[in-house]
Formats: C-alpha cells, sequence, structure tokens
C-alpha cells in the first residue's frame, strides 16, 4: 500500500506508522477502518471541535480521507510488531 500524499501533516504528530510521537497524541495504528474515516470526516467538518485537527485536515477531499483512514487502520500497532 503506498503513503498517502497527505501522511505527512497527520505524521508530524501521530507517527507515519501511526504510533503517537507527541504525549497525549492518540496511536492510530491498527485502529478500524470505518472509524478512522467517520473521525476524519468529523474532525473536517465541524462535528469534533478540535481546532489543531480542523486546521491539519482542511478542506481533505473524500478520496485523501479514505487513503488515510486506510494506511492507518493497516498499520501494525506496537504490540502487534513485537515477536
Amino acid at each position: 500500500m503506498p503513503r498517502p500524499a497527505r501522511l505527512g501533516l497527520c505524521a508530524a504528530c501521530h507517527g507515519a506508522d501511526g504510533e503517537a510521537t507527541m504525549p497525549g497524541v492518540p496511536n492510530l495504528a491498527g485502529q478500524r477502518l470505518d472509524y478512522l474515516r467517520d473521525a476524519l470526516a468529523q474532525y473536517r467538518d465541524g462535528r469534533r471541535d478540535v481546532p489543531v485537527m480542523r486546521t491539519a485536515i482542511g478542506a481533505l477531499g473524500a478520496a485523501d480521507l479514505d487513503a488515510l483512514a486506510r494506511w492507518y487502520s493497516a498499520q501494525p500497532t506496537a504490540r502487534q510488531a513485537q515477536p
């Protein structure tokens, strides 16, 4: 699966692999695809009022939103990656 074009902005806080790089920021790796799609749409549309997320997402189109949700849902969690 190719990395999404919009991954950079998300990766600054959530990590490219979905393991958060900042305290208090949720991990996205391995989250359910439908949950991530819905959450991203809610941030984009303002139904979840978190200014930093709304700014980061901006006018994210459906294809980019789907690509980000698919990417993060497909990433293994730290627990899954350990032998």
